[in-house]
């Protein structure tokens, strides 16, 4: 089991010949105060080092989506007799009658009425229109995605991905039918999904957190804070870390410090998984079919 923060900034502190404190989360001593931070710092920059195996994580969710019906009038934004706005924001593209192609809810009204981001093309009474969630949240602790991990659980279909921004125009500019496979990319640190569904859909894909701490009920998260918080990284390169990192401060002499470190990082990557199995057999010949270059649909026909 991983030592508390509390147990390695005693170990750093008594390595340091400091005070050793008997708590640390809310402790005034500067020395203590800079030890906390130092360790916080050695986490964070350790992340950057490795793709630790505890730091690779998944994140499933469903698209949400209402089919509902609404009033529109032509060359206008304002959508109205809505049964009910709730939960609706920026996040949702609208699809139907009177609607333009990529059309988002710009602004909620009241509980029945909202703003379109583009005006209608014709005045309807009770149109069906579809509010489909297609920008969602990437996980608090994201720092990295995993590629080639994203999948449409429920359609057994990997996503097609990062799709640049030129791509991600054309699409959504209606040029071309994109089919029912999802296109994806992440945009102001959201994740974006295209086209807009209308169906409950199982997402899902694999990211590196920067979450190398954990709380006493295992939370993920991005720093120490109490002292019963503990890590995911391996504690004897954390403390080594640390110390280093207050050495520097001092402007003290790093050399023997920084080779020990360097080893037990070292053994610590090597130890953190296996590696691949090596062939010499002869590289398999090029898949001829398979989801790069068959169609979404139409497929024979």
């Amino acid at each position: 089991m991983s030592s508390t923060m509390l147990e390695l900034v005693q170990q750093v502190t008594a390595e340091l010949n400091l005070a050793v404190p008997t708590y640390v989360a809310g402790n005034t001593s500067q020395d203590v105060q800079q030890v906390l931070a130092l360790m916080n710092r050695a986490g964070y920059d350790l992340i950057k080092e490795h793709d630790w195996q505890a730091l690779e994580l998944e994140y499933r969710f469903y698209t949400t989506a209402v089919t509902t019906t609404c009033d529109t009038t032509n060359n206008s934004y304002l959508l109205t007799n809505i049964p009910s706005t709730a939960g609706l924001d920026n996040t949702y593209s609208i699809v139907g009658t009177s609607i333009p192609q990529d059309s988002y809810v710009d602004t909620v009204l009241t509980s029945t009425s909202l703003n379109s981001s583009q005006l209608a093309s014709a005045t309807s009474v009770g149109g069906t229109v579809t509010f489909s969630k297609t920008i969602y949240p990437l996980p608090p602790d994201y720092e990295t995605i995993t590629d080639n991990t994203h999948w449409d659980k429920t359609k057994h279909w990997q996503m097609l991905g990062p799709v640049t921004a030129q791509q991600w125009q054309w699409l959504k500019s209606g040029y071309i039918s994109t089919g029912p496979r999802i296109r994806w990319r992440i945009l102001g640190n959201q994740f974006e999904i295209w086209p807009p569904y209308n169906t409950l859909e199982y997402l899902g894909f694999e990211y590196r957190s920067k979450g190398w701490a954990r709380s006493a009920a295992n939370a993920v998260k991005n720093s120490f804070t109490v002292d019963t918080d503990t890590t995911v990284l391996d504690d004897a390169v954390i403390v080594l870390l640390t110390k280093l990192k207050y050495f520097q401060i001092k402007s003290f002499d790093t050399t023997a410090l920084q080779q020990d470190y360097t080893r037990y990082l070292n053994v610590a990557k090597a130890n953190d998984k296996g590696s691949a199995t090596l062939s010499f057999a002869p590289a398999p010949s090029a898949i001829l079919i398979g989801y790069a270059n068959i169609p979404d649909s139409g497929y024979g026909s």
